[in-house]
């Protein structure tokens, strides 16, 4: 299957995913005026807000040392270098700003893209974001539910295209009006292990014999990863998603206590009328003045036995629902109130427990790709020596939320230690290999150690 074939397939998976997305955002993150005007409630992109930055804090903070490179050889110095080398050239450049944008799309889409590039010679960093949005991507997976190919839409005007593409040739009715608009695609496909490049010009729905650009690149530079996925899924599903039903039944239910409110604060009334009343133009908006006949009762509504407001009851249950689905009651929890270590400890579990799968697929689609870019272009700078993921380099994620199980770990040994001292098996315990390894686990710097 050629690239144009590819890119429609994948343009067609992708459909039933946009309408979601339209939706997700709308509720979230309203982008045009229109949904801004009919977004009521704003508890879902409070509860989004908050887990995004919860995330990042969790998986990448700047102030933390959230990733290591580990050799089998502890002679080996190569990792160390080009860890120390990588961490400087991810603070030097805009990752930290970019990945919080992603980190927001993976908790409305469920799907979030990172495009890696490369600076040019001579810049603080050598790499590069940017948070791209999901509707200008499309891919596809391979059997092994691995990204296979990516596409990329975007825009520029004929006359910024014919300044990058000087040998590409526009047609005369086009390049008569330099502000034209051009839609590019750009598309990485994995062949044989290496990742062709490919843009081209859509051309009023034309691709074939446009193309602008070829490349290769030995890593793919769109990293893609999900907040979660059922089986056989191209793009994953998100809090938002899952909480969806409830988000629009809450803003509307905002919305109706709203015009109620309107209503009750400038009424409606009514004014004798000797005409006839023409129930069509009615109007039951705040300060309306309704005709009525002389002597007549005119509108009069039909009252229920029981007068009992439920709004704020069901408003109030729509609400928790909603920041249950977004972690808000956990993440609240962690901060309302001063907690003992052991409460601490527990919390943390739980949290570890709910977000486990979600870390598990990122330290996969997100982290590894990133690293494994990262040593990529340092080596191919000369930067570093030629260190790759896989074999005896390892990568050790040091983010708080892998260290809230290796907590809970190293609190069990203590108390085994403790327990196995009060009953007098004290003099069992290898002392400076519990020792080594509570450090371990805790992540303790080695030069904290006595030798």
């Amino acid at each position: 299957m050629n690239t144009l074939d590819l890119y429609k397939k994948a343009i067609s998976e992708r459909a039933e995913w946009s309408a979601r997305w339209t939706n997700c955002k709308k509720y979230t993150l309203p982008e045009s005026e229109s949904d801004q005007a009919q977004l009521f409630d704003s508890t879902a992109s409070d509860a989004a807000e908050l887990l995004a930055g919860a995330m990042f804090g969790m998986i990448t903070p700047p102030e933390s040392e959230w990733l290591n490179l580990t050799n089998d050889n502890p002679e080996c110095m190569a990792e160390q270098q080009a860890q120390s080398l990588l961490r400087q050239h991810l603070n030097n450049s805009n990752f930290y700003t970019t990945a919080h944008q992603c980190y927001l799309d993976l908790v409305v889409l469920g799907t979030a893209c990172l495009l890696f590039s490369e600076n040019p010679i001579g810049s603080a960093s050598a790499f590069n974001f940017q948070a791209l949005p999901m509707k200008d991507i499309a891919i596809l997976r391979d059997a092994s539910d691995n990204v296979s190919s990516v596409f990329y839409t975007t825009s520029m005007t004929a006359q910024s295209l014919t300044q990058k593409y000087p040998t590409f040739t526009l047609p005369s009715a086009i390049k008569s009006n330099p502000e034209t608009q051009i839609r590019i695609i750009q598309s990485v496909v994995n062949t044989n292990g290496k990742w062709i490049m490919t843009s081209w010009a859509d051309l009023e729905g034309k691709f074939e014999n446009n193309t602008l650009e070829t490349g290769e690149f030995k890593t793919n530079p769109f990293i893609i990863f999900r907040w979660s996925a059922a089986t056989g899924e191209t793009y994953g599903r998100s809090p938002i998603m899952r909480a969806l039903p409830d988000i629009r039944t809450a803003n509307k239910v905002v919305e109706l206590i709203l015009k109620n409110a309107s209503i009750a604060a400038a009424g409606i009334w009514q004014a004798d009328d000797d005409g006839v009343i023409n129930l069509s133009n009615i109007n039951l908006t705040p300060g309306a003045i309704i005709p009525k006949a002389v002597g007549s009762q005119g509108l009069t509504p039909l009252r229920s036995g029981a007068d009992f407001d439920v709004s704020q009851l069901v408003l109030s249950d729509l609400r928790a629902r909603i920041r249950t689905a977004l972690l808000t009651d956990k993440l609240s929890a962690m901060t309302d109130k001063v907690m003992t270590a052991t409460e601490v400890i527990a919390r943390n579990m739980d949290m570890l427990r709910v977000l486990g799968a979600t870390y598990g697929r990122m330290l996969f689609e997100m982290m590894t790709p990133l690293v494994d870019r990262g040593l990529y272009i340092l080596s191919r700078r000369g930067l570093i020596s030629d260190v790759k993921l896989g074999g005896e380099t390892k990568l050790r994620c040091t983010s708080p939320i892998s260290k809230i199980s290796n907590s809970e770990h190293a609190a069990q040994v203590m108390t085994w230690m403790a327990e196995a001292t009060a009953a007098g098996m004290g003099h069992k315990i290898n002392s400076d290999a519990a020792f080594n390894y509570i450090a371990d686990t805790l992540h303790i710097p080695k030069q904290l150690i006595e030798a």
